[in-house]
């Protein structure tokens, strides 16, 4: 659900009424202030999860967290 969005927060854009009504199908808002902060909330998920896929690649064992060498080495006293 968008929030109220008050007198500061307006702004003036031209918008592709085409996108924007395909936007707002997928995302299943009502309005198109819904549709553009839904589609920026879906914007900034997608990177977070790109930089999760690049942690996951960046890593030796395929995976994110420690190495199983690191868990021995962190578990000896």
């Amino acid at each position: 659900m968008a929030k109220q969005i008050s007198k500061p927060d307006k702004t003036s854009m031209v918008i592709d009424r085409k996108k924007a009504a395909e936007a707002k199908k997928i995302l299943g808002t009502k309005t198109l202030a819904e549709t553009v902060d839904r589609s920026l909330d879906e914007v900034v998920r997608l990177a977070a999860r790109r930089r999760l896929l690049e942690r996951i690649e960046k890593s030796k064992t395929g995976g994110i967290g420690p190495t199983p060498e690191e868990l021995r080495r962190l578990r000896e006293p």
